[in-house]
């Protein structure tokens, strides 16, 4: 295809490839991602209140979030692993909407991005959410995971534009 954008992560042969990075300058890079989780009103009823038999939902779903982002290199075949200098998850618990959203920033300096160790963290603490919770609530519904932004590198500063 003549004009198409070239996949870094496909070599000539048209087969994966990690892409080389050494020759990159090494910058800050954030980015943060986001998305939500929803439930029946007595879910998140019984999360407010600290009655999930499980423990402190959310507190596990933090930690989870930041495992996650630390280790995202060993789940996505071609991202490399990266010294994270920040982890930042943030809950907000909407009842009228029935859901919680979670954003995590990542951080680090580096060659390479962190989007992805943001939407693997988001992925990992919304689904840490339902397998907590699932004992009382099996349809809760897990969507709208999206980066919201990044910053850094050759490409610069991204945002998405539905986000404000």
């Amino acid at each position: 295809m003549a004009g198409a954008p070239r996949l870094t992560h496909v070599d000539d042969a048209g087969r994966p490839r990690m892409v080389d990075v050494g020759g990159k300058a090494v910058t800050e890079r954030v980015a943060t991602a986001a998305g939500e989780i929803r439930m029946q009103p007595a879910t998140l009823a019984a999360i407010a209140g600290g009655a999930i038999e499980k423990g402190d939902v959310l507190s596990v779903a933090q930690v989870a979030a930041i495992m996650a982002a630390k280790r995202t290199w060993e789940l996505i075949p071609m991202c490399h692993p990266l010294l994270l200098t920040g982890v930042a998850p943030a809950f907000k618990v909407d009842a009228e909407r029935s859901t919680i959203e979670l954003t995590v920033t990542v951080k680090t300096s580096g060659k390479t991005g962190v989007e992805m160790e943001a939407l693997t963290a988001v992925a990992a603490g919304l689904l840490t959410i339902y397998d907590m919770c699932k004992a009382i609530d099996r349809g809760m519904e897990i969507g709208q995971v999206r980066l919201l932004h990044k910053e850094g590198g050759k490409s610069g500063t991204w945002r998405r534009s539905s986000e404000g």
